[in-house]
């Protein structure tokens, strides 16, 4: 039968458009792979069409991703990896014997023997055991609980859900979570999409982006006139800045947490690259500890680690963990519900995870070449923080501090009156329109400093220290030939 006249529904628009979706995720904002990269992205298609540019690639120095800039993984970590991948190879004697054991291992802690098995949404019981281990020997025999232990899908993972915890009220009530300026833009963009508010506190760039209490103190009691503070969010060693914290700056943190009631969440992702003399990485787990009962029984933290940085470069398996200590047990009981709503994190990675937090150990057949492996990485890194400090600093109306620790330099640049005026006259932000121009012309694609935060006034871009040397080498050459040309056109 024809349908009646009156049965046909009536044209509308689409149950779903930029006016009728969540608000909150439009004012997500992630400069890591911004419109810089987009653009990036778009010429590298343009180059491989034949269009002709004044370079013949794009180099990306956007993005802590090490293998993607050519650094190798470990061997013993893929080797163990591929067993559990495929474990008819534990019968190939190509692989050595403690990669076996490894993969029989972690095969045994797996549904049916087989990492393509959901684990438990806390992770797999062995493999927190590992983590906690791991924490124990690093802190210098300070007890670590497996049961604190949460596998994450990468760090990020671990910080978003924290925060979600964290997240409550409404207007002046409304949750306030203090974040370093600069800052690695997932806090602001999580911070937007959960709808708590963003407080900023500035590092000190003269100081070697070092952090102050006074400015803490400042920053808080500037926020409770708006809202309610209830997180410090640290990121040490530093990004987008590098810099690596003193044991004595990690207590006054601690005890500043303590007098003001603030939750704390020590992001230490990147806590073997830490490559400046005289610095050393000290996790807040411990410090708060050798401090004594008053503060260790009492202070929140959640710490966070990943396989992505460090000497791992691991970033596509998106392995992690985080630590909780002093969390209310309803909430912790709360806080695993949360997790198993998602299932577990990529069990590769929680396998990824196992062996960096317990690699090839001495008298073991892979440690030389691991041991080997891990050195020359972090040397390398080491060779290229200081490279792109000296090279840097040797070019007028740029000044970048010492590369400490991490994976990026985020130096200072001095832009002429004329571009500063241009770039408003073109609706962006002068450090963006830095940055496309030495894309455009250069094929260098790099983050400007509006992208983390930066003091009103001051322009800055972030870089990774990650290209291979011959590269790196030839992008800096590249970058100082056209910082002085751009001043010299707009002088």
């Amino acid at each position: 039968s024809k349908m009646a006249g009156n049965d046909v529904p009536p044209r509308r628009g689409k149950v779903l458009t930029v006016d009728t979706m969540n608000a909150n995720v439009k004012k997500v904002e992630y400069a890591v792979r911004g419109p810089i990269v987009q653009r990036a992205v778009q010429i590298e298609k343009e180059l491989k069409e034949g269009v002709k540019k004044p370079f013949n690639e794009v180099i990306k120095a956007n993005i802590g991703d090490a293998h993607a800039m050519g650094q190798q993984p470990i061997t013993f970590f893929r080797q163990v990896l591929a067993l559990c991948s495929y474990p008819e190879l534990l019968d190939d004697n190509k692989f050595p014997e403690d990669a076996k054991n490894r993969a029989r291992r972690i095969l045994k802690a797996c549904g049916g023997s087989s990492i393509g098995a959901y684990s438990a949404s806390q992770g797999i019981d062995c493999v927190r055991q590992d983590v906690s281990r791991y924490i124990e020997h690093r802190d210098g025999g300070i007890a670590c609980d497996p049961d604190n232990i949460y596998l994450t899908t990468g760090a990020s993972d671990g910080i978003v859900t924290i925060l979600k915890l964290l997240t409550t009220g409404e207007g002046r009530t409304r949750t306030g979570v203090m974040i370093s300026i600069p800052q690695y833009p997932l806090y602001s963009a999580a911070l937007a999409e959960l709808g708590a508010v963003q407080i900023n506190y500035y590092l000190n760039e003269e100081k070697c982006w070092s952090l102050d209490i006074d400015e803490l103190q400042r920053s808080l009691e500037a926020a409770r006139e708006h809202c309610r503070p209830r997180v410090l969010c640290i990121i040490n060693p530093g990004n987008p800045t590098g810099q690596v914290q003193s044991r004595q700056c990690i207590e006054d943190v601690i005890r500043f947490a303590a007098k003001e009631h603030l939750f704390l969440m020590a992001d230490e992702v990147y806590q073997d690259n830490v490559y400046a003399e005289g610095c050393a990485f000290h996790s807040f787990k411990k410090v708060l500890f050798e401090m004594g009962p008053k503060f260790s029984s009492t202070v929140e933290l959640a710490s966070f680690h990943s396989t992505s940085k460090c000497y791992m470069g691991e970033c596509g398996f998106r392995g992690g963990y985080m630590e909780v200590i002093n969390m209310d047990p309803e909430v912790k009981a709360q806080l695993t519900k949360l997790v198993s709503v998602r299932l577990c994190p990529p069990v590769p990675g929680q396998a990824l995870m196992a062996l960096v937090t317990n690699p090839p150990q001495p008298g073991e057949p892979s440690y030389a070449q691991f041991i080997a492996e891990k050195t020359a990485t972090l040397n390398n890194l080491a060779q290229k923080a200081k490279m792109t400090e000296e090279i840097l600093n040797t070019v007028p109306g740029i000044r970048c501090n010492p590369v400490q620790g991490a994976m990026y330099s985020f130096p200072r640049i001095t832009l002429p009156e004329r571009a500063i005026k241009d770039a408003k006259a073109k609706g962006q932000v002068p450090d963006m329109f830095y940055c496309m121009k030495l894309l455009e012309e250069t094929g260098i694609c790099l983050v400007p400093g509006s992208g983390f935060g930066q003091k009103e006034g001051t322009f800055h871009f972030r870089m990774t220290i990650l290209p291979p040397t011959d590269k790196l080498q030839t992008m800096l050459r590249k970058l100082k030939e056209f910082h002085q040309q751009f001043t010299q056109q707009y002088s």
